[in-house]
């Protein structure tokens, strides 16, 4: 999502307790925030979408990934994993343009880096979503320069740095 300038941790605060939204974050790049939305239909998560979070009078623009399902390669007891591990200060959400039809070759080389902690195919501007974690930022920018974009069949990526609340 883009957003009024300065309007961010109330929007954040605000969509983290709309049901449905199982997290939000600030970022660093060309959207201001991140939230990812789960619900047991299509439909209702179209619903967050359409009738809850675009009519937030701050938000100026939305960009909407739908998950494909992911083969399996980050199973469920992986993700407790990474959630018991979110707590990493760098975090970054990495889009991912690949190929055409390697999404789900770059999504299994992306299972084989630790530090990705998410990752699915999406429908929508971009081929593929991960979420990578690491103890600082100088270890997040090498497995995002010198790992991820270095895969074959990436063509352009778009990284959005997480930023911790701010005071």
């Amino acid at each position: 999502m883009s957003c009024n300038l300065g309007s961010e941790k109330k929007i954040i605060s605000l969509l983290n307790s709309i049901d449905g939204i199982t997290e939000s974050h600030g970022t660093l790049g060309l959207y201001d925030i991140v939230s990812k939305v789960d619900a047991d239909t299509e439909k209702g998560i179209r619903d967050i979408i359409t009738s809850t979070i675009r009519k937030i009078p701050e938000i100026k623009s939305t960009m909407t990934l739908t998950r494909s399902e992911c083969e399996g390669l980050f199973k469920p007891a992986d993700k407790l994993i990474a959630a018991m591990l979110g707590k990493n200060s760098a975090q970054a959400y990495v889009a991912i343009h690949t190929e055409k039809e390697k999404e789900y070759d770059v999504l299994r080389h992306l299972s084989h880096i630790p530090e990705v902690k998410e990752a699915d195919v999406v429908f929508g501007f971009y081929d593929v979503l991960c979420k990578i974690e690491a103890s600082e930022y100088s270890t997040l920018e090498k497995i995002i320069t010198k790992g991820i974009r270095k895969l074959s069949h990436i063509q352009t990526s778009m990284t959005l740095n997480i930023i911790s609340e701010q005071d």
